[in-house]
């Protein structure tokens, strides 16, 4: 089946992800950042791109971005052809590096784009790492001095640097998701339950104990986050007719 057609933002800014093939390690060597780091900063001033946020993982790459001159595509072209040719010289890898095309969301509102910049810095908080001690995304350039992102266009939104940690701060209450609904990956998708019960303090299988209303509310945070049906039932344990009919009725919500 052909791919569509990106979806485009008015107002120019992309959430980007680029993935390892077949979940590869891209990063094995603070070398190996330093040297995609290098491509990224190298191609901006080349396809007008203001870079906003970043966050380098072991196996993929968060960046948001400022295209105003619809160059994004050529953009991340000429990053991942550079760094592909170096990793497969470098380790002696032979084939794709990354997987498939880059993926790519339009963000078009100030809420959003705040969110996003929270949920990139906010991946190393998976691994146990607090986002002032990961070294390798631009958190620290937002609360110390910018090297290679554009952070006025953010911080003017929350009222200046001293703003930005306790900004920071409230990513587990966002909705936001780089991800189509339904399409999450399983990684994610645990990601998702995790961040809206931690404030309840509850386990995945505890929500269909809840109060109907209570359970419907949290179902239906759930599904709007982008968990499937398949992967709420799976993580919760609430029957997939029952999440379906929640999802599909939301005056549900309210009434149990």
């Amino acid at each position: 089946m052909p791919r569509g057609p990106r979806k485009q933002s008015e107002q120019g800014y992309y959430h980007v992800m680029l993935r390892g093939a077949g979940r590869q390690i891209l990063f094995e060597e603070d070398r190996d950042r330093h040297e995609f780091l290098g491509h990224l900063t190298d191609a901006m001033p080349v396809f007008c791109i203001e870079l906003i946020a970043w966050c380098l993982m072991d196996n993929h790459v968060h960046l948001l971005v400022c295209d105003p001159k619809n160059q994004l595509a050529s953009f991340m072209h000429a990053v991942s052809t550079r760094y592909a040719l170096y990793y497969n010289a470098k380790s002696g890898h032979v084939g794709p590096v990354f997987q498939g095309r880059f993926k790519s969301k339009p963000i078009d509102t100030d809420e959003y784009l705040l969110q996003a910049v929270r949920y990139i810095h906010d991946n190393p908080l998976e691994l146990g790492l607090t986002r002032e001690a990961y070294r390798w995304s631009s958190y620290r350039e937002y609360a110390n001095e910018p090297r290679i992102v554009e952070t006025e266009p953010v911080l003017a939104l929350i009222g200046g640097k001293s703003s930005f940690a306790s900004f920071s701060s409230y990513g587990r209450e966002d909705s936001y998701t780089p991800y189509e609904p339904g399409r999450l990956p399983e990684a994610e998708a645990m990601r998702a339950i995790r961040r809206v019960l931690s404030e309840r303090g509850l386990a995945p299988g505890e929500i269909k104990a809840l109060h109907p209303v209570e359970r419907n509310q949290m179902l239906v945070r759930l599904h709007d986050l982008g968990l499937s049906v398949r992967q709420i039932e799976r993580l919760t344990g609430v029957g997939r007719y029952t999440i379906s009919r929640i999802a599909n009725d939301r005056r549900l919500v309210e009434t149990g």
